[in-house]
């Protein structure tokens, strides 16, 4: 496989337990919903998802349990073509996620437990190194171990691949780790967390951005959700609009959308601010279709919906 059109991606699976309802319940409270579904989530296995719909070929590194969610893991991704770099184990269970979402505007809450993928360790990714250095872009996020995931950085960086941290969930992060990072993608709450800068519009991303910036990333990426997303880094900052095809119906997933598409895009050749236009497509497609990665979409829409607003 040749090296320009490959995406490394190492994340978590997680079964998404998703509950729709007008409103989360009070603590000792039971209420009705509205809907209910079960299906494959998990940051990286999203993204992985995302990307490989969006025409990259994904190598996804993970773990998982030996168990009938893993079995839905394995599927997915023999459904997607996505090579996988994942062991089973008996130790841990596959994890899963609480999502309670607000039946009326789409927003989400979500409880995350990794399972088998909290276990993940450096030398789980040394056993990875081959896939990780073949690749032009690699990606990870922080649902697996904090130290996996810069050791996986590190293995990129030295070998000269494209590297993107969406920091999700948000966690304290040693300054050295910006510095690995060719591309930090956080959404504005996780922006905030990470600068101590109120993350509300564009203007405040900026002052976010200059901020991941100086702590050594090339460039901060920060989504906005319906304000878009803005592209900062030394030579250029431009914000970069929400493209549709209808109401947002289920935002969960949308982040991981943006990155998968985001990814693919640069793997494809893409420049860094047309990739960017792609990923917001890619997101802004998903959020119009129920669940995480059965809500992604593939490289003819968002063309399609690219070639609209030309």
């Amino acid at each position: 496989m040749t090296k320009h059109k490959r995406v490394a991606i190492l994340g978590i699976f997680v079964a998404d337990l998703a509950f729709r309802a007008s409103r989360p319940p009070a603590i000792g409270e039971t209420i009705i919903g509205s809907g209910f579904a079960m299906g494959p989530g998990g940051k990286g296995s999203n993204q992985a998802v995302a990307a490989a719909r969006a025409g990259a070929h994904v190598a996804f590194i993970s773990k998982l349990g030996a168990d009938s969610f893993g079995d839905i893991a394995l599927k997915t991704w023999q459904a997607e073509g996505i090579e996988t770099l994942v062991p089973q184990t008996t130790d841990n269970p596959t994890g899963a996620a609480y999502i309670f979402v607000n039946d009326r505007t789409g927003e989400n809450a979500i409880i995350v437990v990794p399972g088998a993928a909290g276990t993940i360790s450096p030398d789980d990714i040394e056993s990875a190194r081959a896939s990780i250095e073949t690749a032009s872009v690699f990606v990870t996020q922080l649902e697996q171990p904090i130290p996996a995931a810069v050791r996986a950085l590190e293995i990129a960086r030295a070998a000269g691949v494209t590297t993107i941290l969406n920091p999700a969930p948000a966690a304290p992060l040693d300054r050295a780790i910006y510095a690995l990072c060719d591309y930090m993608t956080p959404n504005e709450s996780e922006a905030s967390m990470l600068t101590g800068i109120e993350v509300v519009d564009i203007e405040t991303a900026r002052k976010a951005g200059d901020v991941l910036l100086s702590w050594g990333c090339g460039c901060a990426l920060i989504t906005l959700g319906e304000k878009g997303s803005l592209f900062h880094s030394k030579e250029i900052s431009e914000a970069i609009p929400v493209f549709s095809i209808g109401p947002a119906i289920d935002t969960t997933g949308a982040g991981d959308a943006f990155n998968g598409g985001f990814a693919a895009a640069l793997s494809r050749g893409m420049a860094p601010i047309a990739a960017a236009r792609f990923g917001s497509a890619t997101a802004g497609i998903s959020v119009t279709r129920s669940g995480t990665a059965p809500a992604m979409p593939t490289l003819a829409e968002i063309e399609a919906l690219l070639a609209t607003k030309a």
